[in-house]
């Protein structure tokens, strides 16, 4: 079973070091577990991270590099960002020719199933398309329409019970495929992929749980500035939306409910279960719900915090508990890996971008290969187009608008403070050359420089994101942690049974 949860980010857990987060049930599955310390996500993003997860290739080379409906070419103009480049042309839909993950585990025998976001093709490349044999709630929104309460709004997921949560609904529903599978079909194994709403944006509790996280807020100080400018627009600097942690807490109960219900059933001690998010921590844009502190940025950039990401697994009949694996692993690993663990034959020339962590873990020796991300797009948080590679602790970042590269060495400055290019040319112009090698090589796109770019146009732009952005989000940041605060009448209201 994956478990994805969406737009979660490193910090975002008690486990990985949050202080004002709460997630017990989360941290007491990754105690049983063999924790990735340095895990990335193959895109700052969601779309082409979730691709890479079914395919088992890198967004440069099945050319889903940004969100599924983001604006590319001359279209981006409409946003009025007044950037300097046009983004890169991206694939809308994964195509068909993939043999997807579902689908060598539906070839090799499995029922497979899905609950939650797919995001990554409508019809004619929906979940059912790509191998998955049900489908809960799976189709082509990025984010929760109806919001995380029912009535959800989804032609996937039929309205149940007014007010309940939507986390918990996708959690009960997996559980339930599970238990049901095991009883009807002792002999026939099943691949699940509970591929949770949350954390995405829109930002929705239960009143307890903001007030609990409120109340929490003021009991560990709450600061006056929330927030710094980041390189296009604003940038949270602390963990204390109240809205947004009780959304992590109503996923951790949602976890904390299959997890029971899979040990009551007897089906916990022999199933695989990997847990990661499809990138980092949205500190910038959306709904600036977060912080990935000491992690540099968050969602939507190469540096650190948009593409570090929490990564454990449950080895069921190994005793690898409590193992810390500190070697860099990424997404497109979980496809070989979940083959190999099941014993089925490798597809090398599918998830040619991936690799079996069981060598890993059983040798507990770094993997001979190098990191790469292509994002030739400005995000909605603070991104902006560039390319990236790691070699051992070397991190470069090729900047599309500057033609420049960074370099962090990520052992010592793991917060990427301090650029070393100029003290490394030589190194900068090797790891320049492979990343560039494998962009070359797989036909990845690029972007464009605007001929329409003005830039005054850009500057007031920038202007107003310092001034008027900044001061709207500092006041709606303490509006959320007033005692008084009261939300949209959308959500709360509902009142859920299920707090």
């Amino acid at each position: 079973m994956i478990i994805l949860v969406d737009d979660l980010g490193y910090h975002d857990l008690s486990f990985t070091g949050s202080s004002f987060y709460e997630t017990p049930n989360i941290d007491a599955l990754a105690s049983n577990s063999v924790q990735f310390s340095n895990a990335y996500a193959s895109s700052p993003v969601c779309s082409p991270a979730r691709a890479s997860i079914m395919t088992g290739q890198l967004p440069s080379r099945h050319g889903i590099t940004d969100w599924i409906g983001a604006k590319t070419g001359e279209e981006w103009r409409s946003h009025n960002r007044y950037t300097k480049m046009l983004p890169a042309s991206n694939n809308s839909v994964l195509d068909t020719s993939h043999v997807t993950l579902p689908e060598a585990m539906k070839e090799a025998g499995y029922t497979t199933f899905i609950a939650g976001k797919w995001h990554i093709g409508g019809k004619g490349s929906s979940p059912e398309d790509h191998g998955f044999d049900i489908n809960i709630g799976a189709w082509d929104k990025g984010s929760p329409v109806g919001g995380f309460f029912d009535p959800y709004k989804n032609p996937k997921l039929p309205n149940r019970s007014p007010g309940e949560s939507l986390p918990y609904r996708l959690a009960d529903e997996t559980a339930s495929f599970i238990q049901n599978h095991s009883r009807e079909n002792p002999d026939k194994p099943f691949f699940a992929y509970l591929s949770f709403y949350s954390v995405h944006s829109p930002l929705q509790t239960t009143e307890a749980k903001w007030r609990k996280y409120r109340d929490k807020a003021d009991s560990l100080g709450i600061r006056s500035n929330g927030f710094f400018m980041g390189s296009r627009i604003p940038v949270r600097q602390t963990q204390d939306h109240p809205v947004y942690a009780g959304l992590i807490e109503q996923m951790d109960e949602a976890i904390g409910h299959i997890i029971s219900q899979l040990k009551e059933s007897g089906t916990y001690d022999n199933t695989l279960i990997i847990f990661t998010s499809d990138n980092g921590g949205v500190s910038s844009g959306d709904h600036f719900s977060t912080t990935n502190y000491p992690l540099k940025s968050g969602k939507g950039s190469t540096f650190e915090g948009g593409i570090r990401v929490p990564f454990f697994m449950i080895l069921p009949g190994e005793n690898h508990a409590g193992k810390e694996i500190s070697a860099p692993i990424i997404s497109t690993d979980i496809y070989p890996t979940v083959l190999a663990l099941t014993d089925l034959d490798l597809h090398p020339e599918q998830h040619i971008d991936g690799t079996n962590l069981m060598l890993l873990i059983e040798a507990n020796e770094p993997l001979d290969r190098n990191l790469i991300w292509h994002y030739p797009h400005y995000s909605n948080q603070d991104g902006r187009p560039s390319s990236a590679i790691r070699i051992d602790n070397w991190k470069l970042i090729y900047d599309h608008e500057t033609q420049k590269n960074e370099i962090y060495n990520l052992s010592e400055d793991p917060s990427e403070l301090n650029n070393v290019v100029e003290l490394n040319p030589e190194l900068e112009q090797s790891m320049h050359k492979v990343l560039m090698t494998h962009l070359v090589e797989v036909g990845a796109l690029f972007p464009l420089p605007d001929p329409l770019y003005d830039p005054r146009k850009e500057q007031d732009y920038l202007h107003r994101m310092k001034t008027k952005r900044l001061q709207h989000l500092e006041r709606q940041r303490h509006l959320f942690l007033s005692h008084d605060f009261t939300p949209n009448e959308t959500w709360w209201g509902s009142k859920p049974t299920n707090d």
